[in-house]
């Protein structure tokens, strides 16, 4: 047997090496390891991953960690143990090592005292050995209490059964003797073999460097004297195992190296790969969970159809029940029928389904989701096909406000060790770590800007490497020195590595077993552990994973229910018809602002262009407005109005691609056709499909033959069947799930229709849901008053923190004032009522959290119009006012005094007053004047800039929010601007021609006529680049 190395660190000890598993492996491999171990410090994110490496490179992964916990003697300090896992059991009490020590301590962030005497119940299967670097208790020991050695080896021993081993470590090295000598007595007094521990923290020599920057970035430290600490060689590299042979024979222990190798020998443990393993779900109502999952079921099909169920739909419930039941997946409906069940009994908003679930009846009957399957034409096999044996999947939609509250109800449900929210890292991408590097290097942020700015911008993932073929000024910084080479080529080596851990907001595994057993556990931020291995990981090594699914739409959705609620008007949302006519107008408008799905300036004209009068076209164009059936939809929309024909493959489609014009749009339609045409089975038809999507060569062609004469068999013709078979095979890639394409267009048609018919209710979760992002508030403020609803500005009496509806209004929360503390706001919000007088309102504030700032954004901002409609006589007073209150305490008499008196200014103007707002809230409540113009304009016939469409001209009204000059290459001066309308902000062109013309009048803020020309983008020709023509100031603002 080669050597063996049984102490190394990887990345996964977070910023303390730069060994990534998959090159532990390799580079072991290389030198001539037979064997190698991981040991992280405390944890065990790297072990799977590792494990998986090294049997792929043919080298055998040892499992452990570096145990890190108080001192046997020294109990004040940490020390380490090497803890290697002997068997399956060991490795199992090596992840329970891991979990306690991780729950006790909350991830090493308390300061608490943790022995190895509270850890002794996880011992057991174990090879345990000494360190020898400087986080060795018997090594400290040597160097201040020698004597205490063989005690410490005694505490030791007691703790360790006799299914565990216990080796003594030691390190050939010069600086090494004495211990070693020291070391040697020990064994010989205890029959305790030696081993040999390198402490390997990097691969090669070169890089002790990057550990040490890590480490600069880990404290947030500069590194001083970087070239020449760059030059300096390490010791603790993955020596080659001449290497090794050669200094353990130089100090005399070649039993140390032997005795690795024994142990590399004798350690067994395997990790478990394997299938999610369904939990019981624990009931005690029925016998069985089949007969549970059947009552619940049955009962919830007859409330839908009051007690009269149609014939199709209990064949349909009963062969989905069978199916379900024969995949063994009976349970696995229950938890998700538990989960939801829950969520409606605290008035949580579930959206109608998402992916292929909504194809199953089962679903639909237990409320999992809430579209009607048959009604729909959705195909149960898209989702659980008995011929293709893989557990179902069902993600589910929560609003993003309440998710926790759902995951918290799982985990006490299931409970501590059954139930986990699942890890997740935050890793040095390019642009964190060049910013990481620059940092300890000591540039200072203007030079580190310019680092950054030098990665060229990309909608994708971008590497250092390719950010330096793109990028010319990246290359000429790189290359200006030595110091700049050495900066780009660690940020290089250290790119990708993990930099700290989060959680996976969405999921959670949980099972009958015990999790801390199966993927090591830690300590969470709600109270509820977290795996040590992440998504990718947890369902192989057999948990069940469900995703909760933060939907920030949902959250609107529910606020909107709930503030009609409130004022007595109950919806629900399930309840709304789908063919509303002036909901289907406002699509046919393209008015889909803040509406689901459908926000993007491409959708809209789409909408627009296609003119959907049913709820059938809104599912269509949410599927085909994606990347690839985007080609279809000019057919689509053409074949609808009659200006080309609808044309079918074989008239026997014509029921299957009859709502789509003859295009196939959904991937069910690619079932449905090779279900009607070549008789497949739906099952055998979903296979068809994954190879279809997949493109899956072989598979294709196999299931072509089968196609074909499956058709001939039912009659059809061969050149009918080859036809139609290219035809699906060319779409299939391309086709959209339609069970998802219909559960989101529900809720996209849902928030529609509030938004017609219940606008205010519409608008104040709209902005509650952006509370903090100031240009969408003024955004939809000023969508809100174009549609009708008044703004009414904060009030000290009515207004709560959020945005409020009163009488039909909207009213301004406190919450979005600016320069307000959160203890100020609570302690307004609870004051006694009426308020009489901003005096009065001062002396209920506590005097430590009153602030002149804070009362001056109040005043600006309108909160005490009621009291005191001159905003200007009350800035004028405020800050003697506040210090008056202050000075004069609970004294009322000198108050009296000291109050200042109020000097009659003039009432501020309209316009005054919005510019007050704006400075106090950053919009203001005022009609927004581009509102006005827009109606002035309407007698020249101007569109709202998101009606435009490529290649025409017209007049529009827009402010001016940014404009930037430049001068081209022949020395013309041209610019590039920003305007907005109620519709949004649009990026225009001004050619050199124009620019001359219009551009001293273009001031930023001001209000124009604009003559538009529009034309489609070179670079992207869905996109439409406006042009500006001519512009004129509007001169009325109030």
């Amino acid at each position: 047997m080669g050597a063996v190395s049984l102490q190394n660190l990887s990345g996964f000890t977070l910023l303390e090496s730069p060994t990534k598993v998959k090159n532990l492996a390799e580079n072991a491999k290389k030198k001539g390891y037979s064997a190698i171990a991981l040991t992280d410090i405390n944890i065990t994110y790297g072990l799977v991953d590792f494990y998986k490496a090294a049997k792929d490179v043919g080298i055998k992964p040892l499992l452990g960690i570096q145990l890190r916990v108080n001192g046997l003697i020294d109990e004040a300090n940490k020390y380490d143990l090497i803890v290697i896992a002997k068997d399956d059991q060991g490795y199992k009490n090596l992840l329970r090592l891991s979990s306690a020590v991780n729950l006790l301590t909350e991830n090493g962030e308390k300061e608490n005292v943790l022995t190895l005497e509270d850890l002794k119940k996880y011992l057991g299967h174990l090879i345990l050995i000494t360190p020898s670097n400087l986080h060795s208790e018997i090594k400290m020991l040597q160097t201040n209490n020698p004597k205490m050695g063989a005690n410490y080896l005694r505490k030791l021993q007691d703790f360790l059964p006799s299914s565990s081993f216990l080796y003594l470590g030691v390190y050939a090295d010069s600086g090494q003797q004495e211990y070693i000598n020291y070391i040697r007595s020990l064994a010989t007094q205890f029959n305790l073999p030696l081993t040999a521990v390198e402490d390997g923290q990097y691969l090669n020599r070169n890089e002790q460097f990057l550990r040490r920057t890590l480490q600069a970035i880990k404290t947030n430290t500069h590194l001083e004297n970087i070239e020449q600490l760059a030059k300096q060689a390490g010791s603790h590299y993955l020596k080659n195992s001449e290497e090794l042979q050669v200094s353990y024979r130089k100090f005399d222990i070649e039993d140390a190296l032997k005795n690795a190798e024994e142990i590399g020998k004798i350690c067994t443990a395997e990790i478990k790969f394997q299938d999610p393993q369904l939990p019981k779900f624990k009931q005690n109502k029925f016998p069985t969970s089949k007969e549970y999952l059947h009552s619940l079921a049955q009962e919830g099909l007859a409330k839908k159809f009051n007690n009269q169920i149609p014939a199709k739909y209990q064949e349909r419930l009963d062969y989905e029940l069978r199916v379900i039941n024969e995949m063994g997946f009976d349970d696995y409906f229950l938890i998700v029928w538990d989960v939801m069940n829950f969520a409606h009994s605290v008035n949580i908003t579930t959206g109608p389904g998402r992916g292929s679930a909504a194809g199953s009846l089962v679903s639909y009957a237990l409320r999992i989701t809430e579209v009607d399957p048959i009604e729909y034409n959705l195909l149960f096999e898209r989702f659980l096909n008995p011929a293709r044996q893989q557990m179902p999947d069902i993600d589910l939609d929560i609003p993003d406000n309440r998710r926790d509250e759902v995951i918290k109800y799982m985990f006490e449900k299931y409970g501590m060790n059954h139930a986990a929210q699942i890890l997740t890292f935050g890793t040095l991408a390019a642009k964190q770590v060049l910013k990481d590097v620059c940092r300890i290097f000591g540039l200072n942020k203007v030079e580190t800007y310019r680092w950054l700015d030098a990665i060229p911008h990309s909608k994708g993932k971008i590497t250092l490497a390719e950010a330096y073929q793109k990028s010319k000024e990246l290359q000429l910084l790189v290359n200006t020195n030595d110091l700049s080479k050495i900066l780009f080529a660690t940020a290089e080596h250290l790119e990708n590595l993990p930099r700290h851990y989060s959680i996976h907001a969405a999921g959670l595994v949980i099972t009958d077993d015990s999790l801390a057993e199966i993927v090591g556990l830690q300590a969470g931020p709600l109270g509820i552990p977290v795996t040590q291995q992440t998504k990718s990981n947890v369902e192989s090594l057999g948990l069940l994973k469900i995703d909760f699914l933060g939907l920030r739409n949902l959250t609107i959705l529910g606020n909107i229910v709930a503030a009609l609620r409130a004022d007595g008007i109950d919806i629900d949302p399930n309840q709304i018809p789908l063919d509303d006519p002036d909901t289907l107008t406002l699509f046919q408008r393209g008015d889909t602002d803040a509406v689901f799905q459908f926000e993007s300036d491409g959708i809209k004209r789409v909408l627009e262009q296609l003119h959907p009068d049913s709820f059938e076209d809104i599912v269509a164009v949410n599927a085909l407005y994606r990347p690839g059936p985007i080609n279809n939809i000019d057919h689509f929309i053409n074949r609808k109005h009659g200006k080309e024909r609808v044309q079918y493959p074989d008239p026997s489609l014509k029921k299957i691609l009859g709502t789509t014009y003859g295009v196939l749009v959904y991937q069910e339609q690619v079932m449905q056709t090779a279900q009607v045409l070549a008789g497949f089975s739906l099952g055998e038809a979903d296979l068809l499909r994954r190879a279809m999507s997949k493109k899956n060569a072989d598979v294709i062609q196999r299931e072509r033959a089968k196609f074909i004469e499956g058709a001939i068999k039912l009659g059809r013709k061969k050149e009918t069947a080859e036809k139609v078979y290219d035809y699906i095979a060319q779409f299939a890639n391309y086709g959209f799930n339609r069970s998802h394409a219909v559960a989101y267009s529900k809720i996209a048609f849902w928030l529609a229709y509030f938004k017609v018919h219940y606008p205010g209710a519409f608008y104040l979760a709209l902005l509650n849901s952006n509370m903090g992002n100031r240009n969408k508030i003024a955004q939809y403020l000023m969508q809100a008053q174009e549609a009708g609803i008044k703004i009414l500005p904060p009030d000290i009496e009515n207004s709560k923190a959020d945005f409020s509806l009163e009488n039909g209004k909207i009213l301004v929360g406190l919450k979005a004032i600016r320069g307000l503390r959160s203890d100020l706001l609570k302690q307004i919000l609870e004051i006694k009522r009426p308020i009489k007088s901003m005096t009065d309102f001062l002396w209920k504030i506590d005097n430590n959290l009153l602030s002149a700032d804070a009362v001056e954004n109040l005043i600006k901002a309108g909160t005490f119009d009621r009291l005191a409609p001159n905003r200007s006589e009350l800035l004028k007073i405020n800050k003697d006012l506040v210090e008056s209150v202050k000075m004069a305490g609970s004294n009322l008499s000198l108050f009296e005094t000291l109050e200042p008196k109020v000097e009659e200014e003039k009432m501020p103007t309209a316009a005054e007053k919005s510019a007050m707002e704006v400075e106090a809230m950053g919009f203001s409540t005022g009609i927004n004047p581009i509102i006005a113009v827009q109606k002035y304009a309407r007698k020249f016939n101007a569109k709202r800039l998101q009606v435009f469409e490529s290649n025409e001209q017209g007049i529009a009204v827009g402010k001016l929010m940014k404009v930037k000059p430049i001068t081209t290459k022949k020395g013309d001066n041209m610019a590039f601007a920003v305007f907005s309308d109620t519709s949004g902000e649009r990026d225009f062109t001004i050619f050199p021609q124009v620019w001359e013309k219009v551009g001293e009048n273009l001031k930023i803020g001001e209000i124009y006529l604009l003559q538009v020309r529009t034309q489609s983008d070179r670079f992207n020709p869905n996109k439409i680049q406006f042009l500006l023509s001519n512009a004129r100031q509007v001169n009325f603002r109030d």
